[in-house]
């Protein structure tokens, strides 16, 4: 019912930068909230940032300074311009939305097949 396509992983250098797109598509009424989360090697998947429809951003805390999500609500997009890359954000980063089809009362959530972000030192 909805689609999410991810794109702008790769390889960097540390100190390097990168920019993540994740489109949504499909039978969408309205998202509340988009962002992305990542699971590194042998690691739980954590929250990266997320924003809400009305809310302010949140962020891990190992990310707050370096990392910036911001949506296009009219492309249904969201994005995470990732500067100051160390090794450490080496993981498979994943988008999720928070989104109430048509025809639905409620709102479920919708992840991304994942895009690697390799982080070299």
């Amino acid at each position: 019912q909805v689609q999410l396509v991810e794109s702008g992983g790769g390889l960097v250098q540390a100190g390097g930068s990168l920019r993540l797109s994740c489109a949504a598509s499909g039978s969408i009424f309205s998202i509340s909230a988009m962002g992305w989360h990542r699971q590194a090697p042998g690691k739980q998947r954590e929250l990266v940032a997320i924003v809400p429809s009305g809310g302010s951003t949140i962020y891990a805390d190992s990310v707050k300074g370096r990392f910036t999500i911001t949506r296009d609500n009219a492309k249904n997009t969201v994005y995470l311009q990732m500067n100051s890359l160390k090794p450490e954000d080496t993981a498979v980063y994943y988008c999720y939305t928070v989104t109430q089809t048509r025809g639905s009362s409620h709102y479920a959530a919708y992840w991304g097949q994942g895009t690697q972000v390799t982080v070299s030192s």
